[in-house]
This record gives C-alpha cells, sequence and structure tokens, in this order.
C-alpha cells in the first residue's frame, strides 16, 4: 500500500512538472539565451522583438559575434539555448562532438554584398576593387568568420586576392566589418546583405557579389545540450521556421532553403 502511494506520488509530480514545463513555453516565462552570428544582427532582432511582443512573458537574450568563435564558447559549455550560424558547419560540428540537443535545422541562405558609405557601388564589381580609389577594403576575418571566407573566396575568384592584401582590414566579423566601412576605418566592406538592407545603412550603396563566385552561404541553427530541457527555446525554434520569421528574413535579402518545410 504503502509502494503504491509512493508511486502515485511520483506519478503525480512528474505530472506537475509536465504541466509546468508545458505552460512555460505557452506564456514565455522562461529564459532563452540565443547565440547568433553578427550577420542576424538586425534581421533577428526583429524577429525576438515580434515573438516577444506574442510572449510577453518570455525573456530572450541574444549575444552575437563570429560563428566560430561561439561554436568555441559552446564547445566550452556557455550557457546558450540556441545557436544560429552563418553557415551549417558549426552546428554539424556542434552535433557531431555530441554538443547539440538536436539536428542542425536549415532556416536561411546568405549572400555577400559590396558596401559603402562614402562611394558610389552601384554596378562595381569584385575585380573592379583592385582600383586604388576604392582603398581599403574590409572583410570579416576568414579564419572563424563564414561571411569573411566568402569574401576571400570571391577575391580569389577575381584573381585579386594577393593584390589587395596590404589593403585589406579584417573585422572579428562581419557586424564589426560593416562598422569599418561605415565609419570610414575602410572605404568598401564585403559585407552580408543582411546588413546592408537594414535602414541605419542606408546612408551607403551597395552591389550584389555574383554567387556563382563563393561557396553557397547555407545558414542552420540548432538547439544546445545546455537548452535541450528548456520549452521557452524548443518554441522559438518553431517559430523562426514560420511564416511570419520567414518573411523578416527574406525582408531582409536572406533566400529560404530548399528543406524547409511551407508554413
Amino acid at each position: 500500500m504503502i509502494r503504491r502511494m509512493i508511486a502515485c506520488m511520483l506519478l503525480l509530480s512528474g505530472s506537475m512538472l509536465f504541466a509546468a514545463s508545458t505552460v512555460q513555453a505557452q506564456d514565455g516565462s522562461a529564459k532563452l539565451t540565443i547565440a547568433a552570428a553578427a550577420d542576424l544582427h538586425y534581421a533577428l532582432d526583429n524577429v525576438v522583438a515580434a515573438y516577444k511582443h506574442e510572449h510577453p512573458a518570455a525573456a530572450v537574450d541574444v549575444v552575437y559575434g563570429s560563428s566560430g568563435k561561439l561554436t568555441t564558447q559552446i564547445e566550452q559549455d556557455a550557457p546558450f539555448d540556441l545557436f544560429f550560424s552563418a553557415d551549417s558547419d558549426y552546428p554539424k560540428q556542434l552535433a557531431d562532438e555530441g554538443k547539440a540537443g538536436g539536428a542542425p535545422v536549415a532556416y536561411a541562405i546568405g549572400h555577400i554584398v559590396l558596401w559603402s558609405a562614402s562611394l558610389d557601388m552601384r554596378g562595381v564589381k569584385v575585380a573592379d576593387l583592385a582600383q586604388e580609389k576604392y582603398g581599403r577594403i574590409a572583410i570579416a576575418n576568414p579564419e572563424h568568420a563564414p561571411y569573411g571566407k566568402r569574401a576571400e573566396q570571391a577575391l580569389r575568384a577575381a584573381g585579386i586576392w594577393d593584390q589587395l592584401q596590404p589593403r585589406l582590414v579584417f573585422g572579428d566579423n562581419i557586424a564589426q566589418t560593416a562598422q569599418f566601412a561605415g565609419t570610414g576605418n575602410a572605404q568598401v566592406g564585403i559585407i552580408a546583405e543582411s546588413l546592408a538592407l537594414d535602414p541605419s545603412m542606408a546612408k551607403g550603396s551597395y552591389a550584389a557579389v555574383p554567387q556563382a563566385a563563393y561557396e553557397p552561404l547555407l545558414q542552420s541553427f540548432v538547439l544546445t545540450r545546455h537548452g535541450e530541457g528548456n520549452a521557452l527555446a524548443k518554441d522559438f525554434a518553431q517559430y523562426v521556421q514560420g511564416r511570419q520569421a520567414r518573411a523578416t528574413l527574406a525582408r531582409y535579402g536572406f533566400a529560404l532553403p530548399k528543406s524547409m518545410p511551407p508554413h
């Protein structure tokens, strides 16, 4: 009899915990910490704002940086619940290392552009950057920033990578790269289209870099080990794949991966 009572109490306790986690997911009362690639700065801020409008009690914090450095922090058990990378390699790496709480999910395809605050970039081609009038060129560090790696590929494809070495300025991430170009530390930045399309960058002009000049920037997110028990993290992951979030990403120049199911 006593064993039966204990079993019932444990069952009831488990049910109450499940119900509590369900309520957390519904009313957004839990805390969510996101690590995100810097190319998402404006787009994801808008997505989070819309999500919090629907979930007023949700506490959502976003830390932006280069995908490579954020990956290293997650490998060292930084308390991030979700990781939005600027490519798909880093989330896969975390999954392979047992640092993920689920499989990576493709959410966007990014693009690079030539942007300047002071020069008219309309119609400018990558090969044109070899001309001295374009001054210093800012790119994200290819060692740990996917957008920097794609910038290097585009410059190599144009045959001017070696020639530009003395004029290159390296940003820690793509947002800092855009800042260099915006403040005059560089005359041109090879940056994410998602940053160039934000109203705060309207003072400048840009030209698209042909997608054939660099590897596709298929971007994925992954639930981390730290976040696998966070109902709010799972709820937000579903929200990002929904119609409203996708429309926001499209507004910032991101294409939708074919593997992403329609909502």
